[in-house]
Order: structure tokens, then sequence, then C-alpha cells
């Protein structure tokens, strides 16, 4: 399944109104989407963008998300993304791309998303609102996706069924996942 670009922009839009971005660069915005689509899974059966995430050095990475996000020009900007978030290398850091939103998250951005995936998204930014990126890939390498796979591979969304408190099994997040997608 193929998640349209709008429901990308919208989920990158609430990401970077309702965290600090003051810490919030390309790394910890994947890992965003991580938190975001395994706790949705956990919770609810399927993921929100179906993308394909890949255990990398810093963790989960949705390989569709990270290609959009990375395929910015020399001025900070992607052409897909342009009314919706820009890139920022901020003076005195060596690493850190920043993710800054171009407009405030409207009603008419949440409309693309289901209540479930609200739901989600505002639990993910209250609970790595502050978090620096060096701590969110250290969450993200003690849960069962990232400890059950190697690097390199691809990581099943199934695996969310091994995370505490799940609702659902490994094979009923399996099957629910094909079904779906």
């Amino acid at each position: 399944m193929i998640v349209p670009v709008e429901k990308i922009k919208a989920i990158l839009l609430y990401f970077s109104n309702h965290t600090n971005t003051k810490y919030l660069g390309k790394i910890k915005l994947m890992k965003l989407f991580y938190f975001l689509d395994f706790e949705h899974v956990r919770n609810y059966g399927i993921p929100v963008t179906f993308d394909t995430y890949y255990h990398l050095e810093k963790g989960p990475i949705p390989s569709y998300i990270m290609n959009l996000v990375n395929d910015i020009n020399d001025g900070g900007q992607n052409e897909m993304l342009i009314d919706t978030v820009k890139f920022n290398k901020p003076l005195g850091t060596d690493r850190m791309v920043q993710t800054l939103p171009v407009r405030q998250f409207t009603d008419k951005d949440a409309e693309v998303l289901l209540e479930s995936e609200l739901k989600i998204l505002k639990k993910v930014c209250e609970r790595f609102y502050n978090t620096k990126t060096d701590e969110i890939i250290d969450i993200s390498h003690k849960e069962a996706p990232w400890l059950e796979t190697k690097e390199f591979q691809p990581i099943p969304y199934s695996l969310a069924g091994k995370m505490k408190n799940s609702k659902f099994t490994e094979k009923e997040i399996g099957i629910s996942v094909n079904i779906s997608s």
C-alpha cells in the first residue's frame, strides 16, 4: 500500500508543530514515524503509513519517508514538501538537520487522518516532545522490533505483537497488515 503524500505531509506538519523543533532533526523525525506506526499497530492492529522500516545503526528507518525527506535541494527544500516543512542546519551543529514547520497544522490537515491516528500522533508527540536524538535512538533500540531483527533487515510490523501491552499477537498483526496492504 502506498500512503498518499498528503497524509505524510499532515504527519510531518503535526510532528513539527507539536514537538520542540530545537531537537527535531531528521533522525529523530524518522524515529517519531517509527513510534507512530508501531504504537498504532500495537493498539489497532495496522500501521499508519505502511512504509517499510529497516534496522539501521541509528534505529528503525522508514524507507519511503526517509527518501522523501532526504530529497532536498541546496536551499533545504523538497518540492513535494515545500508547503509543509523545511530543513535547516543550525549554526554550531555538525550533524543535525533541523525540521521546521512552514505553517500550522490545521483542521484540513487532520481530515486525512483517522481519529485513532491523531490519538497516537498526540501520544507520541507528548512522550518525545523534548527528547534528544540520541535518547530516542536508545529508546528505539530497546523495542522488540529492533531487538528481533538484524542490521539492514526489514522490520515486520508483526513484531509489534511482541511489544509490551500489545493488544494483538504477532500472528494477528501479520494477518491484519497483509489484508490491509
